[in-house]
């Protein structure tokens, strides 16, 4: 905590209640009861590997407790136990944590605030490794983040090519009237973060063709307006204008945030954007914010990012070594084409220069793993809360920073989501864009009667009291907060 501990953590927090493991309508209960569990076993599975694995008996040894904790960990979860404090293993975060749980009355696993249980289920795992010796740095969920990554791989070639022709394409804009520029680059801007947005490598028919003028042709498009009918809140615009006009203003230091998500082909993909936004000039340098300890299975770690720019520095080693299961099957991938390896150079040459340059950067911070909501931000992290103000734009992705960003409470699905971020909504000095699928029952800023509307179609929850449509991701929100 860079902030005090103040004697009641929770003080500044909405007062709109959590949502919570009790309630059994809730994605909150179905979460702990049936997702929780596996994610331990595969913890625990992966740590069992890792033991069978290593020769060194004291790391073996100490592999063995380790996974006596995790099951120890499932077993209370299950039987609905009392949660433990945390055991101290030196962080500052750990105070907090422990006082919460005290000042929750001590609850049990299935009576307590969905956001704080979740994020302590991944804090107390990562204690049983940072409390080890021989397995401090050890990512449980570093094996599944890369094999997702490879498994896109078609994805991932078409993405480069695409990107590759792009940035091409905007060396030579300046033969282009202005207009035609604006006017392609803002749709860019929209199709790049609708990819970010899904996040999966199933949809990129959005980057059809990459001339400025296909694209100012796609703007009325099918394709586009198919892929942004799930979109039921749409606020990029308003997030363009912001760096459009800090750019026209010829401001010298445009700084773009984004606060990751998971790893693996969606962090490639907030690297593309990246890439466009210092490309276009629509930012001067990116802050990327990956969490500093494993983190609901596939959450970046500065770790991740190093691991994908590996991949794509030597594409031809990682793509067609066969796995362990294509070895059991007998398959071998195709091996990659020269071209096919020549835009993944290209893309890693890209990044790696921004990055040398300083224009990437990458800024853990513990306060991204803490138990609470984003509405402590100015009082447990003031430093950090300081430097998000010096952002034109904070990206947060995905649906965990969306639910802390609004305290994961139980709002009205009209509330604004200016309303529902409190301390940092308008007058906080950052302007935020939220990216999410919805994969909680949280969701603000919705048009009056549209909750109804959706959990009347099937599957989305109908009378049942639950709002079962916002559980599977297949819709999403776009919200922008304009704090300056």
């Amino acid at each position: 905590m860079a902030g005090t501990l103040s004697s009641n953590i929770m003080e500044n927090d909405t007062k709109t209640p959590p949502s919570s493991t009790s309630d059994k309508t809730s994605f909150a209960y179905i979460s702990a009861r049936d997702r929780w569990p596996i994610i331990l076993t595969g913890a625990i599975d992966d740590v069992h590997k890792a033991v069978s694995e290593t020769t060194e008996a004291a790391k073996r040894e100490e592999g063995k407790r380790i996974v006596e904790d995790l099951a120890k960990l499932k077993y209370e979860l299950q039987h609905d136990r009392k949660i433990t404090p945390l055991p101290d293993d030196g962080q500052p975060d750990i105070a907090g944590y422990n006082k919460e749980l005290e000042q929750l009355g001590n609850p049990s696993w299935f009576n307590v605030p969905w956001l704080y249980a979740e994020c302590y289920l991944y804090r107390r795992v990562a204690t049983s490794f940072s409390l080890s010796k021989e397995w401090k740095s050890y990512d449980i969920f570093a094996r599944q983040k890369m094999s997702t990554f490879r498994s896109s791989r078609p994805a991932v070639l078409e993405l480069a090519a695409r990107y590759h022709e792009l940035i091409t394409q905007m060396g030579k804009k300046d033969t282009k009237a202005e207009a035609e520029v604006d006017e392609a680059e803002k749709i860019l801007f929209m199709e790049m973060c609708e990819i970010c947005l899904w996040g999966n490598a199933t949809d990129l028919s959005l980057l059809t063709s990459l001339t400025y003028e296909d694209i100012q042709k796609l703007q009325g498009s099918e394709a586009r307006k198919a892929s942004e009918k799930n979109i039921i809140i749409n606020d990029l615009e308003a997030a363009y204008d912001v760096l459009k006009k800090a750019k026209k203003e010829g401001k010298k230091e445009r700084r773009v945030d984004i606060v990751l998500d998971n790893a693996g082909f969606e962090l490639y993909v907030d690297l593309i954007l990246a890439g466009f936004l210092l490309s276009a000039g629509l930012a001067t340098n990116i802050i990327l914010h990956p969490k500093s300890i494993p983190w609901f299975v596939s959450d970046v770690l500065p770790g991740d990012f190093a691991a994908l720019l590996n991949a794509l520095v030597s594409p031809q080693a990682f793509y067609s070594t066969p796995s362990e299961d294509e070895k059991n099957a007998g398959k071998a991938p195709e091996p990659l084409s020269q071209a096919e390896i020549d835009e993944l150079s290209f893309l890693f040459r890209e990044w790696s220069g921004f990055y040398a340059e300083g224009q990437l950067l990458l800024r853990p911070n513990g306060f991204w793993t803490e138990g609470g909501s984003y509405w402590r931000l100015p009082t447990s992290d003031p430093r950090l809360h300081e430097d998000l103000k010096e952002s034109q734009l904070v990206i947060f992705k995905g649906d965990l920073n969306y639910r802390k960003l609004t305290g994961d409470a139980m709002w009205d699905p009209t509330t604004p989501f200016t309303k529902a971020i409190g301390p940092l909504g308008p007058g906080s000095g950052i302007n935020i864009l939220a990216l999410r699928t919805c994969k909680a029952d949280v969701v603000v800023g919705l048009k009056p009667g549209l909750d109804e509307e959706l959990r009347a179609m099937e599957g989305g929850g109908g009378d049942t009291g639950a709002r079962k449509w916002a559980w599977n991701g297949k819709w999403a929100v776009v919200s922008f907060s304009s704090g300056k």
